[in-house]
């Protein structure tokens, strides 16, 4: 497919017609490291990317620097210019913790302005780019520059059913709330609109999140999905053999936040146990809800069959995943889901809420999507998947087989660049302009 077929009819003409040189772009990643996962591989493979079609120079903090270096020594992306900068080291404590660690972001975003304000005045950019953090409510303050501004793929417009706040814990309701408060505050500040109005294109990632920046004045808004792999990690998955053993394992990967849905697919799986006893449930990652998770386990009858793994390396999440049949991911809000798309380059299928960017992403073909109508519902519902999936290996492995396709197909971080000359081309094409 050609890049013009990805972009508006209007703009097809006028960038069909001229040849756009390779452009000078410039990109912020505050997250940007490579083999981490998550922010951070966002980061490192859309300045991958870029930088196959132009000439890029990254802003990024300095705690990334020994990551990537290590990286360019063995030859790659060795035509970028990284700009590496971090705050006074009497300010790093914010980001030590969580709620901090966005005021520690916005100060960094301020000092990023006025290092790009003297980079641009040197280098002359085309353009520049806000890739991480990806939260829309995040304000950025790159398009001051007057340059064109690509802004995204930005998430975090998505909210989980009213209906299941019920179920969460006292913390996990509190975080709810404060997360509704401030998004409706933000998308309220001169700030952040005067930041949706300078966008030349926004990237979103879901819908929600997408009609959130029009809110806010953004006038050109594209859906696109965070989440993908590097076609060499795609291949080293794909080789991972189907798993056909007992005992029937789930996995799940992620922080242990009340959000994330663990406590709806916990008590699922005590469901499941009570059909199926030999099966086990493994839960990959750490987090404040971990305490509470294990406590459920013990109440729901199954401390023996769920074991907590704790945070690990990626490269051992890649072990789990192989030694497992089936990723569970309940989560209520979630704008893309990376372990979604690691399980499913491995074969696993998977099993998620209908809900946010795993919905868009997980298909007939590929693993199973729960309605999330309510608590009990939901719970039942992901029951009666987990076991059928338990009782029909056979079904597992074409939705394995069918997992590895959708991935291939719509996962591939190279696929996804074969694109951005097109993207950065239509942030070129400023309405009104010779090009638009």
């Amino acid at each position: 497919m050609s890049v013009l077929a990805s972009l508006p009819d209007e703009l097809e003409s006028s960038i069909a017609l001229r040849s756009m040189p390779r452009l000078k772009v410039l990109v912020s990643a505050y997250a940007c490291e490579p083999h981490k996962g998550s922010e951070a591989e966002i980061g490192w493979n859309w300045a991958r990317q870029a930088a196959r079609y132009h000439d890029v120079w990254v802003i990024t903090r300095a705690s990334n620097r020994a990551a990537i270096e290590a990286q360019v020594a063995l030859g790659q992306l060795t035509n970028v210019s990284w700009v590496y900068y971090d705050l006074p080291r009497w300010l790093r404590g914010w980001k030590r913790q969580r709620r901090g660690l966005y005021v520690y972001y916005l100060i960094w975003q301020s000092a990023v302005y006025w290092i790009a304000r003297s980079l641009h005045q040197t280098h002359r950019f085309d353009l520049v780019h806000h890739v991480t953090f990806g939260t829309y409510w995040l304000p950025t303050f790159l398009g001051r520059l007057g340059l064109p501004f690509i802004w995204g793929p930005v998430g975090g417009g998505e909210s989980g059913p009213a209906s299941f706040r019920s179920t969460l814990s006292l913390r996990g309701r509190s975080v709810e709330q404060l997360r509704s408060v401030v998004r409706w505050c933000a998308e309220r500040t001169p700030l952040l609109r005067a930041v949706a109005r300078s966008v030349d294109l926004a990237f979103a990632t879901t819908e929600e999140s997408a009609a959130a920046l029009r809110r806010m004045g953004a006038s050109r808004v594209r859906v696109l999905s965070h989440v993908a792999l590097p076609r060499e990690d795609r291949v080293r998955l794909a080789r991972l053999p189907l798993r056909n053993e007992r005992p029937f394992r789930i996995v799940s990967i992620g922080h242990l936040i009340a959000w994330k849905g663990l406590h709806l697919s916990l008590a699922a799986f005590a469901r499941l146990v009570a059909a199926v006893p030999d099966c086990e449930y493994w839960i990959v990652g750490d987090g404040p809800e971990r305490l509470r998770l294990e406590r459920l386990a013990s109440r729901l009858g199954v401390p023996g069959n769920v074991r907590f793994v704790g945070s690990v390396p990626r490269t051992t999440v890649m072990q789990i995943l192989s030694a497992c049949d089936v990723l569970v991911h309940p989560s209520l809000h979630d704008s893309g889901g990376y372990a979604c798309v690691e399980a499913m380059a491995c074969g696993r299928p998977v099993v998620c809420l209908d809900l946010g960017g795993p919905a868009a992403l997980v298909d007939s073909e590929c693993g199973i999507r729960i309605p999330a109508n309510n608590p009990e519902q939901t719970k039942r519902e992901i029951a009666a998947a987990l076991r059928a999936l338990a009782e029909d290996p056979a079904h597992r492995a074409r939705l394995g087989a069918g997992a590895r396709r959708v991935v291939a197909a719509r996962c591939d971080w190279d696929k996804v660049g074969d694109f951005v000359y097109g993207d950065y081309a239509y942030s070129l094409a400023r309405p009104g302009s010779d090009a638009a």
